[in-house]
């Protein structure tokens, strides 16, 4: 195994026990909820959202204390080491909030040249995602790919909407645009289960607008390592404006078509 190989294996491993440990916290899912808004009254944190971001800076910084940190809650670290890590506690907040299934943990390292390794653990689905760079996409340790070549007509599409209520009314026309061309539609309510959801090509491709680097950062690796196609509207970075993924032959279809 080379240095490089090993270094990947030891960001994986730590990411692999600290996604396991919080998603073992998270299913002890309490019976009431103390509450904070972010952006609205439909973008909210719990309680279990801190606690669960708690766990994960904890046990990452005792393993590696110079590392970067990144997290959807307000953890923020400068990086002395070349790694930071992007971590969403609870990915489908409001799927955890009432009850629902698809919630997840989603932790990735990166360096300067993107994501190293991601995990993205699913208790509810019985799902473990993990992606590494150059070193393939699995789940629950067996190798995943994408579907690929899917023609729009006999597509499956997984999507979410944005918390800002213009932007969905704008999602929600598209939609209706899109829905008589392709086979269906689903939704899951975290962007990191949709983004593995392609790569193990439980759907064929993905799209949403306003994601944020912790919804991309390791769905987005697993996704990419399983053959698949991550990009923004135009063929640019992912993000805030519009994210596709999707195997070559399904993403130039939606690239063209959502463009």
């Amino acid at each position: 195994m080379s240095n490089t190989d090993s270094f990947a294996k030891e960001l994986l491993d730590l990411a692999l026990s600290t996604a396991r440990r919080a998603g073992d916290l998270l299913m002890a899912r309490p019976e009431s909820f103390n509450l904070n808004q972010k952006t609205s009254a439909r973008d909210f944190a719990t309680h279990m959202d801190h606690a669960s971001e708690k766990l994960i800076v904890e046990s990452i910084l005792s393993a590696r204390p110079d590392d970067g940190i990144i997290g959807e809650e307000g953890s923020e670290r400068l990086s002395k080491s070349g790694i930071t890590w992007v971590i969403d506690p609870i990915d489908g907040t409001v799927n955890y909030f009432y009850g629902l299934p698809g919630w997840n943990v989603s932790i990735a390292a990166k360096d300067s040249e993107g994501v190293i390794v991601g995990v993205v653990n699913a208790p509810t689905l019985g799902a473990l995602w993990h992606g590494v760079r150059g070193g393939g996409a699995f789940l629950n340790e067996k190798p995943i790919r994408c579907n690929e070549p899917v023609q729009m007509q006999e597509a499956l599409l997984g999507t979410g909407f944005s918390y800002n209520s213009d932007q969905r009314q704008r999602q929600a026309e598209f939609f209706l645009e899109i829905v008589r061309d392709i086979r269906d539609i689903r939704r899951t309510g975290g962007a990191a289960v949709d983004l593995c959801c392609v790569a193990t090509g439980w759907t064929d491709g993905y799209f949403e607008r306003d994601l944020h680097e912790w919804d991309l950062a390791a769905g987005g690796l697993i996704a990419r390592e399983a053959g698949a196609v991550v990009s923004g509207r135009l063929g640019g970075p992912a993000g805030h404006e519009m994210t596709i993924c999707a195997g070559p032959t399904l993403h130039s279809a939606l690239a063209a078509r959502i463009g």
